[in-house]
This record gives C-alpha cells, sequence and structure tokens, in this order.
C-alpha cells in the first residue's frame, strides 16, 4: 500500500507513505499504515520485535557512552602517571613538605604534636580551603598542611615537594566522618531554629579572621548537611510533642539524627564520603583543581570498572610518598614518622639555618595552629562559633628547635605529651557537643552492634578505599623493614639509634 496523503488541517502538505500489507504484519507502523487488526499471537510476536530493536538501539548508545568515558578516565591516568613519574630518591626529604591529609585518619595531631614541633610559623605555607592561598615558588615556605587533595601538587614546585599522608581502615573512617558529621552540627543546636544558626554563624565568620570548619572541604559540605537534618528532627520532635526514643542504637536514632545507614545511602555521601581517600590522593575530589576531575568522577560513578584506573594512579603515588602512615597503628606509625620525616626536617633546618631566619618572627605572626581542616573540636564560640583558636598544643619546646637541640628521642617525648593534652580537649568538646543530641553517644563500644549488613555496605561502597588500603598496609610494613635495616646500619656504624621501633 502506498499513496500521497494530505497532512491534516494542513491541505497543502502532503507526504508519501509506503508500506506493503502482508497477512502477517511484522511492525507496529505496518498495522497503523495498513489498518489491519491482529490477532494476541500477531501482537506477541510485533511486541517481542519491537522490544528487541529498542534494546539494540540503547546498547549501541550504551556502548558509545561507556566508550568515551573510558577514553576519558584512561587519558587521565595516562596522562598522571607520566607527570607523577618521579627520578629523583623519593626517600629524601626536600625543600618543601606537602602533608595530604586525608579526613578523619589522625593527621591533625601529627601536624600539631610533630610538625608544629619543628617548623615555625614562618616556614609554614598558608593552608587552603578555597583557593591556592600563598606561592609556592617563595623559598621561605616549607611545610603544606591541608584537606586539598593531590590536584594542588600542580601548583607547586614538583621538584622540591614531598608528600606524605596517613590512610585509615575505611569502614572506620566512614564511621569516624559520621560521627564528626554530626557531632560538628549538633553544636548549632543552642539557636531556636536553622535560621537563626546560619544568620548568627554568618555575622561571626564576617568578623573574625579565623577559619571556621565551615570554610573547609569536605565539611562545609557535610556539616550543613547534618545541621539541617538534626533542626528538622529537633522541630519534628517539638510537633510530636515527646522526645521518646525507640531504638537503643546511636547510629539508628532516626527521632534525634540520620541513621548511619540513610548517610551512607545519600547522593552527597556517594560524591564525598565513599572511596575519599583513593580519589582525595587521585586529586579527583569535588575540590580538585584538574578541571576534567568532575568528568573523570563521573565516569567512574557511572562505570564501576573503571574506578580500576583512578586506584591504580592512586597506588602509584603511595609507592613515591616519602611516608605513609596508618591511623590503626599509631604508636609504629608515629615512630616511623619521626625517625623517617622528623630526623630528615631537623637535620634540614639546622643545614639551611631556615629556623634561626624564622625565629625572629614567629611569634609575631597569627598562629594558624588550630585553622586545618579539622578545626573541628574548637568549641564554638558561645558554643556557635568554631573560629576561635586553641593555644593547647603551642610549642612548648621552640627553643630547643631553634637552638638546634631537637632530637628524634626529644621530638618523641614532646609527641607523648602533645597527644595526651589534645586527645583530652578532644574528649571534652565531644561530650559537650553530643549532650545536645542525647541520647546520642558514639563510642567504640556502640559500633559494634552496628548490623553487619550495614557494615558490609560500608566496604562495598568504599570498594577503591578497601583496596588502596590494602596497598598502603604493604607499603607500611616495607617502611618498617627499611627503618629496622637503618637503625641496624647506625648502630654498627656509631652506636646510637636514634629511636627504637617498638
Amino acid at each position: 500500500m502506498f499513496g500521497w496523503r494530505e497532512k491534516e488541517n494542513s491541505p497543502n502538505i502532503v507526504y508519501f507513505v509506503v508500506a506493503e500489507c502482508g497477512a502477517e504484519p511484522e511492525s507496529i507502523k505496518e498495522l497503523i499504515l495498513c489498518s489491519q487488526v491482529p490477532s494476541p499471537t500477531q501482537l506477541e510476536r510485533i511486541y517481542e520485535h519491537e522490544i528487541a530493536l529498542l534494546d539494540t538501539v540503547v546498547n549501541a548508545f550504551a556502548i558509545t557512552d561507556f566508550e568515551q568515558c573510558e577514553n576519558v578516565v584512561k587519558n587521565w591516568a595516562i596522562s598522571s602517571l607520566h607527570h607523577d613519574e618521579v627520578k629523583e630518591d623519593k626517600h629524601t626529604l626536600k625543600d618543601l613538605l606537602f602533608f595530604l591529609h586525608i579526613p578523619r585518619t589522625g593527621g591533625r595531631t601529627y601536624f600539631h604534636c610533630f610538625l608544629k614541633k619543628l617548623y615555625s610559623n614562618s616556614l609554614e605555607c598558608p593552608r587552603s580551603y578555597d583557593k591556592l592561598r600563598f606561592d609556592p615558588s617563595k623559598a621561605k615556605c616549607r611545610l603544606l598542611v591541608t584537606h586539598d587533595d593531590y590536584s594542588i601538587s600542580s601548583k607547586l614546585p614538583r621538584d622540591r615537594t614531598s608528600v606524605v599522608t596517613i590512610l585509615r581502615n575505611p569502614v572506620d573512617r566512614v564511621f569516624s566522618t559520621y560521627e564528626f558529621s554530626v557531632e560538628v552540627a549538633a553544636r548549632f543546636l543552642v539557636h531556636p531554629n536553622l535560621t537563626s544558626a546560619t544568620q548568627m554563624t554568618g555575622r561571626l565568620r564576617s568578623k573574625t579572621r579565623g577559619v571556621s570548619t565551615l570554610d573547609i572541604w569536605p565539611w562545609k559540605y557535610l556539616v550543613p548537611w547534618m545541621r539541617e537534618d538534626l533542626f528538622a528532627r529537633r522541630d519534628a520532635r517539638k510537633a510530636r510533642g515527646t522526645n521518646d526514643v525507640e531504638s537503643s542504637d546511636p547510629y539508628n536514632m532516626e527521632e534525634v539524627a540520620m541513621p548511619l545507614l540513610q548517610y551512607i545511602n545519600d547522593p552527597i555521601a556517594h560524591e564525598i564520603v565513599h572511596n575519599g581517600a583513593t580519589f582525595q590522593i587521585a586529586g579527583l575530589t569535588n575540590n580538585s583543581y584538574l578541571p576534567d576531575s568532575h568528568k573523570v568522577r563521573h565516569c567512574v560513578e557511572k562505570y564501576k570498572n573503571l574506578g580500576e584506573y583512578v586506584l591504580q594512579v592512586a597506588k602509584k603515588r603511595l609507592d613515591d610518598m616519602l611516608y605513609v602512615g596508618l591511623t590503626e597503628d599509631h604508636r609504629e606509625s608515629a615512630t616511623m614518622f619521626a625517625n623517617v620525616v622528623g630526623a630528615q626536617v631537623i637535620s634540614q633546618l639546622v643545614d639551611s639555618n631556615a629556623i634561626e631566619q624564622g625565629a625572629a618572627v614567629n611569634k609575631s605572626e597569627q598562629s594558624s595552629s588550630f585553622s586545618d581542616a579539622e578545626l573541628d573540636n574548637n568549641d564554638h564560640q558561645n558554643n556557635t562559633s568554631d573560629e576561635k583558636g586553641d593555644e593547647t598544643t603551642s610549642s612548648s619546646d621552640d627553643n630547643e628547635v631553634k637552638q638546634g637541640t631537637m632530637t628524634v628521642g626529644k621530638l618523641m617525648r614532646t609527641y607523648e605529651v602533645c597527644i595526651s593534652s589534645l586527645r583530652k580537649t578532644q574528649a571534652g568538646r565531644r561530650i559537650s557537643s553530643l549532650k545536645k543530641i542525647s541520647p546520642v553517644n558514639f563510642t567504640k563500644e556502640a559500633r559494634l552492634q552496628v548490623p553487619q549488613t550495614v557494615l558490609q555496605r560500608i566496604q562495598m561502597l568504599n570498594n577503591l578505599d578497601m583496596e588502596l588500603y590494602e596497598h598502603a598496609k604493604g607499603i607500611f610494613a616495607n617502611q618498617h623493614k627499611q627503618a629496622h635495616r637503618q637503625a641496624a646500619e647506625k648502630l654498627f656504624d656509631t652506636g646510637e639509634v636514634q629511636v627504637k621501633q617498638q
């Protein structure tokens, strides 16, 4: 059947229709053009034919999209690995030490109790939060500690920069991230409502020079999210006229705070929390300096198997770092940090007389002691502001460092005193914050009661971090062996060992 037909309501417009009308119509189009009424069997066959055709088209587009994504991720990985190629001795400290601080790994302790004891304020590079705030070409800039991801290294003098970091068991890190997000958000509950809390925080931040947790990645996203949620749940309890909580599990008290399971399944957690260590070391967080980071991250999220490219880049970067610590092996990590990093910093600063150069201006400069990405444990000013600094960990051994009398042994003893004080301060603030959302109380014992299905879900969502952590443990073991070997050689040569490995 064929012929010219006039378009309805448009007699001057015609189109040509071609159709061969047989006894067995093969498509919906043929049914319409031939005005045939199919039998149930014919209709089922036509339906299957049309679905198969649609699947073919969809699959063709899907393959094309996957190939495009694979090219994007693969090209990024090749470029990154080529750029990262290390020719110098990676075990030797260079002029600039970049501490890539992965949130909730204990890096704040290393900064305040190790590095602040070694580097004067004049040698510390101003940290960046939303943008680069220092000129890395200045020779005086010797230490950078920040939550920025690895992409910031593109702004640093590559041949003069050594990188160190600490990794943590991914499940524990997710727990800690959730707990801290809720803890800091709870401090705002002293306000009558969310609007009041937001306005007051804005006014305080505009009047102070300090850096708030709300300025710092990733807390500038996670804390406001939890803050809004806590106020909504408090308002709901008021509307019901009851504060009763049915669950005894602090990770599932939905009347008070967002349950852990809901938290880890939320798109915000997918964007920022899960596989966070891998993406931070790969330089692909949503805080990245790389223009293609969003595209690469989107492709990896869409096609999970492409994450292997990202993982390989992150592993290679760990391999090339001066030092890799583990949160779980705290004592061993600290001892190794003192010997591997601390010893070289002491030698480097003494040899270059950098300590004496910075001593004169050290006290006159504003302390940046608590402006790192875990300014977290500072009390809100009047319980609502994080900006006020805390001097509980200010350097008490500056004179020894400046005079060139600091040793690795003294550094470790100073560290032990510092960390004890810091932990007491943190514990007190944590208790104060959680009182505002009682009966929620996060403890190690409570973590053990979390259902296995939730733990498995966390592991699955952090599959890249799980594998990266295993790789980091291998690096850590090799560092341990090398430290023992060097200590034995030194003992043989001089009869002295800086710090005995436990």
